[in-house]
C-alpha cells in the first residue's frame, strides 16, 4: 500500500527480456535506507518486487499483464520514473490509499499554463468514469492528485510547483501516456451494491444499502 507522496525519481539504467514479461534495472535519486530484499516499490504507480536492492537502485521483474495494462513497456534505458516505497504503519498519510494496481494508461489531452501552476487534463479511459469524481482522489504516474473538474470522458488536475519539481509531472506534454489508478472507496462501495440482496443482509458487517445510506453514502 502507497500514499501517491513521491519519494524522488529513478532512472531505468538496464532493460531485458525475461519471457513474455521485462526485467528493469533501476538507479534511485535518493538513498534508499534499510534496504530490505522483497520490499514493494512503486514505479510510476505500478506496486513491484524489488530484488537486488541497495541504496542506491533495485531490479524488478514486470509482468506480462503489467505490461499490458501500464506504460512501463515504454520506458527505455535513460528513462526517469517516479518511485516511493510501500506505506509503513507509522507514516503519515500525506496523499490517499493507493495500491499500486494501475487500472488503465491515459493521454494528456492538454497542458495548460496557470501562472506557477499547470493545468493537465487526460482522457478517460473506457469504464472508468463512474469512479472519477469533483474533488475525488487520483494517482497518476502514481502521484496522488485531486480531481479539479471532469466529465464523461476526460478530467483535469491543477498541480502546484513543488509537485511539477519532484515528479514526472513537469515533464508531461500533450499526447504522453500515464498510469492512471481511481480511488479505491467507489470500487468496494460499488461491489457491495452488486451484490444479491440475502448476502448483503448476512454480511457479518452487517453492510448493505440501508446502511450506507443512512450514513450518507449515497441517496
Amino acid at each position: 500500500m502507497f500514499t501517491g507522496i513521491i519519494l524522488g525519481k529513478g532512472t531505468v539504467v538496464e532493460k531485458r527480456s525475461s519471457g513474455s514479461g521485462m526485467i528493469f534495472s533501476l538507479r534511485s535519486d535518493f538513498d534508499l535506507t534499510d534496504p530490505e530484499e522483497g520490499e514493494s516499490i512503486a514505479v510510476n504507480g505500478v506496486c513491484l518486487t524489488a530484488k537486488n536492492i541497495s541504496t542506491s537502485g533495485f531490479t524488478v521483474d514486470v509482468s506480462p499483464e503489467s505490461l499490458a495494462r501500464t506504460n512501463l513497456g515504454k520506458l527505455a534505458v535513460g528513462s526517469t520514473v517516479n518511485l516511493e516505497r510501500a506505506l509503513r504503519l507509522s507514516d503519515r498519510l500525506g496523499g490517499h490509499m493507493v495500491s499500486g494496481h494501475v487500472d488503465a494508461v491515459s493521454t494528456v489531452v492538454e497542458r495548460r499554463a496557470l501562472e506557477n501552476f499547470v493545468q493537465f487534463t487526460f482522457g478517460i479511459p473506457t469504464g472508468l468514469a463512474k469512479y472519477i469524481i469533483k474533488k475525488g482522489s487520483i494517482a497518476i504516474d502514481g502521484t496522488s492528485l485531486t480531481v479539479n473538474s471532469c466529465d464523461d470522458s476526460t478530467f483535469s488536475i491543477v498541480v502546484i510547483p513543488h509537485t511539477l519539481e519532484v515528479t514526472l509531472l513537469g515533464a508531461l506534454r500533450e499526447g504522453d501516456s500515464v498510469n492512471i489508478e481511481v480511488d479505491l472507496i467507489g470500487k468496494y462501495v460499488e461491489k457491495m451494491l452488486q451484490a444479491e440482496p440475502d448476502k448483503l443482509q448476512k454480511s457479518p458487517g452487517g453492510i448493505n444499502p440501508e446502511f450506507l445510506a443512512k450514513h450518507g453514502f449515497m441517496k
